[in-house]
């Protein structure tokens, strides 16, 4: 034994730095005889950090107005993590320069030669600073309520009245939710002046010329590049947006209006009343343990192991962090979900798409290193996105939420928001790359304006006159931007894989889950390719591989209309 490892993660939950330092000192001075046996015991001391810091973070978005939980949570992210990551790249080093390998650890030690090469220790301090700001943002967006007749809501729970079938409603609903985010806007304007200062400096201090090529090469994007992303914008610009504006053109004739506004995007298009696939969190959990035994039963055990253990948090509440997440508790090996339910379809979606992170945390803990369990967020959203997809066949009863007519409108609804979604994740990540290549991302107003132009380019079919200040606040609503810088075309490389599952499962489901089982078993021991190559899925920017996916979505979706 190298390392007197804590007992557990709560028994360091009170740590400071000043206690973990010496447990990774013991493993810079270790004399390296056996290279596995040191490499596992510096996989189990991760472990049981990670894990505490995990904890803290979740208890903090949980209960956002709790300053001993803040205070918690910012020792681990602003002080202890930062401080840790220097001498994680102080132990890789030891690591590389030994010259061990083993099968399953090449894209690992990649990883950690690249840290290695862009690590400064002038860094160390923003990277600390930078946490702050994010859990002043969180906090910020945490306490966001509005007054709804007289009763107090958080802004998800405004979900429901977009989805309502009175027009007066549904503006109302969607005014409230933008001013909360418009009256907070010069504050949190404010905070990213400081985000955007921080980041820049931290590329000049590693040698890049702008944030966005330090966080390619930190965020280990050794598979494609910014020119790449720049050709994903310009394919969903070309079959996407189209698409979006076909879908916006139908929704305009079926509700029988001059154009579609913002508040008009969300309502469901069929039945007499907005889908409600469940009233409470006992009745989104219940169907849901009921999906996943029937694509899969081991999938299904584990996610009842889950529910069964009270590792999920999923009603929306004041105080609570907006949002959903799928994290992992390295040390225990088990994932926790947290999300805002309030009864909507998208609830239902959230939870599954969560979901599937945990089971790609279930199948990738049988790996024996912690950074092997660790996988690329492609990687990730690929086991998110794709379960979307795969679950939807199941969400009807007797084994889902939906009786069949409904079960048919949620469907048409998730497909239609594929699309909308890939619109929506190329201007976002178009607006990232503006914000830290342009020279302007410095200006407040100038960002404002930027967006306006960016978002007019991918989201058609809307009609947003007299709405310029709210159309802003949106990208004010998108934390990724805020807290996970150019953490978004992920998503819309994962979507796209998915939908390559997707056509596998309507000819053979049982053969592409259980490809999909195979993949997210493979952790991070193989390129993010391979691990798509595994699933049955590779990486698409080009409009013409684009263009395919997207006709297959919308023909799917006219057989679903012509069964109305």
């Amino acid at each position: 034994m190298i390392v007197s490892l804590p007992e557990s993660p709560q028994a360091i939950a009170d740590a400071t730095w000043a206690d973990l330092e010496p447990l990774y000192e013991s493993l810079v001075t270790a004399p390296i005889t056996n290279p596995r046996e040191w490499l596992m015991e510096w996989s189990k001391l991760e472990e049981v950090i990670e894990e505490a810091g995990t904890l803290a973070m979740i208890a903090y978005t949980c209960d956002t107005s709790d300053a001993a939980k803040e205070a918690a949570n910012l020792r681990w992210s602003s002080e202890i993590f930062p401080q840790a990551v220097e001498m994680q790249v102080r132990l890789a080093r030891r690591l590389v320069e030994s010259g061990y390998s083993e099968h399953g650890l090449e894209t690992v030690l990649r990883g950690f030669r690249t840290d290695i090469e862009i690590f400064r220790e002038e860094n160390v301090p923003l990277f600390s600073e930078l946490e702050t700001l994010v859990a002043a943002y969180q906090k910020i967006t945490g306490g966001l309520t509005v007054d709804w007749n007289g009763e107090k809501k958080t802004v998800p729970q405004l979900q429901p009245f977009l989805k309502d079938r009175d027009r007066v409603t549904r503006e109302k609903a969607f005014r409230l939710g933008a001013q909360a985010y418009l009256e907070k806007r010069d504050e949190m304007a404010s905070l990213f002046d400081q985000m955007y200062e921080k980041r820049q400096q931290v590329a000049r201090n590693a040698g890049f010329a702008d944030y966005q090529a330090y966080a390619f090469k930190s965020k280990h994007r050794f598979d494609y590049t910014p020119d790449d992303c720049a050709s994903f914008h310009q394919a969903v610009e070309a079959t996407v947006a189209p698409a979006v504006e076909r879908l916006m053109e139908h929704r305009r004739k079926r509700l029988g209006v001059d154009t579609v506004r913002p508040w008009d995007t969300q309502v469901e298009l069929e039945g007499a009343r907005p889908l409600k696939p469940f009233s409470d969190v006992a009745g989104l959990i219940g169907p849901a343990r009921r999906v996943f035994e029937q694509l899969d039963p081991e999938l299904g055990a584990q996610f009842n192991r889950m529910a069964d253990e009270k590792l999920l948090d999923l009603d929306s509440r004041p105080g609570k962090a907006p949002g959903g997440y799928c994290t992992k508790l390295s040390w225990r090996g088990m994932p926790f979900i947290f999300m805002n339910a309030v009864g909507v379809p998208d609830d239902v979606s959230t939870l599954v798409h969560e979901a599937g992170h945990s089971f790609h945390d279930f199948a990738s803990h049988r790996q024996p290193f912690v950074w092997q369990r660790s996988v690329s967020h492609e990687a990730a959203e690929l086991a998110s996105m794709s379960m979307e997809l795969l679950a939807a066949p199941y969400l009807g009863l007797p084994t889902g939420y939906y009786p069949p007519d409904e079960a048919r409108t949620a469907q048409m609804e998730h497909l239609e928001d594929v699309l909308v979604t890939l619109a929506h994740i190329a201007s976002v990540d178009a607006f990232q790359a503006w914000i830290y290549t342009s020279g302007q991302g410095a200006d407040a107003a100038a960002r404002d304006a930027a967006w306006l132009d960016i978002r007019t380019r991918f989201e058609r079919g809307v009609d947003w006159t007299g709405l310029e200040r709210e159309r802003v606040s949106r990208w004010y609503r998108q934390l990724h931007i805020f807290e996970y810088p150019f953490y978004y075309i992920e998503y819309g490389i994962a979507q796209l894989g998915a939908l390559q599952l997707w056509r596998s499962s309507l000819s053979d489901p049982k053969g592409t889950v259980r490809k999909y089982r195979d993949a997210l078993s493979l952790g991070g021991t193989v390129s993010l390719p391979e691990m798509y190559r595994t699933a049955g899925a590779k990486l698409i920017f080009s409009a013409q591989e684009m263009g395919e996916l997207v006709s297959l979505v919308e023909s799917e979706l006219e057989k679903l209309r012509g069964g109305a």
